[in-house]
């Protein structure tokens, strides 16, 4: 009687709302009993639990869960995805959207979901299903853009990385190349045009992060072996550095062998970083060159533009793009582009004389099966067999296993080329040694496995330094197989791990919030140095005395009370704004930068640094944690932030002064204090154990994007401490544990 009453309230309210086909009625019966296979358990912290007796009911179930904890991030990764954002936000996207339409067609993408293995039609179908029944039972929740999901759209957002390889692409020479051909024109005066996403930043806070180089993207993943352990078991620290809440921590289970827990980003379908029951797998954002770019020759016949390919021609391919956007006065405009192509890829720009196209992966049915299938394998053998796929582009992984294994591996999309060219520029188009040769395999790229060392890393460095002296051997590889070399949190990692012995879940997590910053360790006694060197007579001596004094006893570790900790990050931000237009580098690590600063140099900066504290504060002796915040205020995309309102102190530092947990932040227009928005997110450490698995994982902030929520910034004090709280990964302990247990809909 429930579900027929149920049934007749909603069929009308889909048909009124037009979210759903004229056969609404058999749409809401079909996701009704699809609903019914599926339970979902909330714990005390509000992290769903997903059970169905399918894998394909577990999709419906775990997407449903994800569009009640932030339905509006979901949606808007997948109006991004297909390139609809102008349809939300207005002309100024349409640059963003034109980019991803180079590459998204839903033609395309409807054909080859018709095409798609009979397992994985049936989890794109469940997507799309589980949130339309959220829409459904939803009515309140009004969506920007996409009041119906189709199965085929789960292949335009396949993979999961928080910067897709389509994002290498410029928006800003995307625009100055088709926006003056026929049918564009330029971003209207005011509207925010590339960059927008800037807009309304602090002018302050811009000229820092215009001067500061860019922050090291991607996580840490450490993996120890059963040999460097207490008991014998292999452990994985997961440590993903993204913008904040950009991932829903969940688990997933069915009666198919599915049973997996971490972190998906939001809208997707797959775990993309994360354990079962018997191995575990973190993504690092990879520096390997997947992503080449041709100077094509073209010429002009009347029209009809042609490039040059070895002694002949092939014609240009021509295509019309169309780009709806949002006017101002609400209603839906469109802008139409002729867009060009080769054999190599679309063009995205022109320099010196030639146009500019890129190749890249896509092959989004590969990489949603290879996202998919990994998270259900039960061994290593079993997590290498999906590398055949060869669909993942931008990540390394670094795995472990209950068996005892522990890996390394390079991304399973690298293109083969000849080595002889500078692939970190453009190649000539005209030239057919250019071309792509297909793709490695595991064999003919960095990876290890069960190192003698008994632990490896990466931290978005080079792989050639992942297990010590074990480490695969540069000279080896190509020269595209890495672009990044060292980095500081490199550094780090390679003093800690060689020492760690009778490894436990605590020591892991130990690793992970080690206070050592090595930037520091290597450029404050410069600083100190420049000051003892000083005349007496420089009226710097006395006044930057009691700071130097501060700066020379310490032991470069972050803290919350942690007064030198600020005074050297706000030196070295002060430092790198007094260098920029003089020749100097901008990389930090690079001792060529700081050894090019003269001695004056550093002392004026301490100077500056230290009045801007005092005026600010009060004080230079301002600890850590007083400047340094965590802020959740709403569930806005764009967060702001306000001294006036609670915050709470955080003592680990970003990831450019080398410490493994990230913090990056930034001020709002009217604060004195910074507030974090990327760096750590969902972090997790798992022990791997001959018969279950221990872990203890915290997200940023809380599960959900509603500020009336309790698990809105229930995990606040726990993320910016580290003190991670216990998984239930097992039914048994979730009891005493569950807030709530339910099918969607419910």
């Amino acid at each position: 009687m429930r579900r027929l009453l149920t049934l007749a309230i909603l069929a009308p309210a889909l048909a009124s709302a037009q979210r759903v086909s004229k056969d609404a009625t058999a749409d809401v019966t079909r996701w009704q009993k699809q609903a019914q296979a599926v339970t979902i358990t909330r714990d005390d912290h509000g992290i769903a639990h997903v059970r169905g007796r399918t894998d394909a009911d577990a999709v419906f179930g775990m997407v449903y869960a994800q569009a009640e904890d932030d339905f509006n991030r979901v949606e808007t990764n997948f109006i991004n995805s297909q390139g609809r954002l102008a349809e939300a936000e207005g002309e100024r996207a349409i640059w963003q959207d034109l980019r991803m339409k180079l590459f998204i067609d839903p033609d395309t993408l409807k054909a080859q979901y018709a095409a798609s293995p009979a397992w994985l039609k049936s989890l794109m179908t469940a997507w799309a299903d589980g949130l339309n029944y959220y829409l459904a039972t939803h009515p309140q929740v009004k969506p920007r853009v996409i009041t119906r999901f189709e199965p085929w759209m789960a292949l335009s957002f396949s993979e999961g990385s928080i910067g897709g390889d389509i994002e290498s692409v410029s928006l800003r020479d995307l625009e100055a190349f088709y926006g003056k051909r026929a049918g564009a024109t330029s971003t209207p005066e005011g509207d925010a045009g590339p960059g927008a996403a800037r807009k309304g930043r602090p002018e302050r806070e811009q000229d820092i992060d215009d001067i500061l180089p860019p922050e090291p993207t991607g996580s840490n993943g450490i993996a120890i072996g059963p040999k460097n352990s207490a008991n014998g078991h292999a452990f994985l620290l997961i440590n993903p550095h993204t913008t904040f809440f950009f991932r829903s921590e969940l688990q997933m289970t069915s009666d198919e062998g599915l049973n997996a827990y971490g972190a998906a980003t939001w809208g997707q379908f797959f775990l993309y970083q994360g354990f079962n029951d018997r191995l575990g797998w973190m993504h690092t954002s990879s520096a390997v060159d997947v992503i080449d770019e041709y100077a094509e020759t073209i010429v002009d016949h009347g029209g009809r533009f042609a490039y040059k390919y070895g002694t002949g021609e092939r014609p240009v391919v021509t295509q019309t793009v169309r780009v709806p956007y949002r006017a101002p006065d609400g209603t839906m405009a469109e802008r139409a582009f002729t867009v060009y192509r080769t054999h190599h890829g679309p063009v995205v720009r022109e320099a010196d004389g030639k146009w500019i196209t890129v190749s890249l992966m896509n092959t989004p049915v590969a990489a949603l099966s290879q996202s998919y299938l990994r998270t259900k394998a039960r061994s290593l053998a079993e997590y290498e067999k999906v590398f055949a796929y060869k669909a993942n582009s931008s990540n390394n992984t670094i795995y472990a296993d209950a068996d005892g294994h522990i890996a390394y591996f390079h991304p399973q999309f690298v293109p083969k080329r000849d080595d002889r060219f500078d692939w970190t520029k453009p190649v000539d188009g005209s030239d057919p040694a250019t071309d792509w040769r297909g793709v490695h395999d595991t064999e003919s790229m960095p990876h290890l496995v069960d190192p003698a060392t008994g632990w490896l890393y990466n931290s978005n460095n080079w792989p050639y330094t992942a297990a010590g002296p074990e480490s695969p051997k540069q000279s080896a590889f190509p020269r595209y197989m890495d672009t990044a070399g060292e980095n500081e949190r490199g550094l780090h990692a390679l003093q800690l791990l060689p020492n760690a012995k009778h490894v436990t879940l605590d020591s892991v997590l130990a690793i992970a919030y080690d206070s050592w910053q090595p930037f520091f360790a290597r450029f404050v006694p410069q600083l100190v140095a420049a000051y003892d060197a000083a005349p007496a007579t420089d009226p710097l001596k006395p006044k930057l005395a009691d700071p130097i004094a501060a700066l020379r006893a310490w032991d470069y570790r972050w803290g919350v009370q942690s007064v030198p900790t600020t005074v050297a990050v706000f030196w070295a931000e002060e430092l790198f704004r007094r260098s920029q237009g003089r020749g100097l580098g901008s990389v930090v690590g690079d001792d060529a930068l700081f050894a090019r600063t003269s001695a004056a140099d550093k002392l004026a900066a301490l100077d500056a640094a230290v009045a801007r504290l005092t005026t600010d504060f009060g004080s230079w002796r301002t600890p850590w944690g007083e400047f340094n915040r965590f802020q959740r205020l709403t569930g806005d995309l764009v967060a702001h932030y306000d001294d006036a309102q609670p915050s709470v102190p955080v003592g680990f530092t970003s990831a450019l002064w080398g410490s493994l947990a990230s913090f990056r932040a930034r001020r709002g227009p009217d604060t004195k204090r910074e507030y974090g928005y990327s760096g750590n997110s969902f972090v997790a450490a798992i022990e791997f154990g001959k018969d279950s698995v221990r872990a203890r994982a915290v997200s940023a902030g809380g599960e959900s994007g509603d500020p009336k929520s309790p698990h809105f910034t229930d995990q606040a004090v726990r993320y910016a401490t580290g003190n991670l709280r216990p998984v239930y990964f097992y039914p048994n302990q979730l009891v005493g544990h569950t807030e709530r247990t339910y099918h969607p809909g419910q």
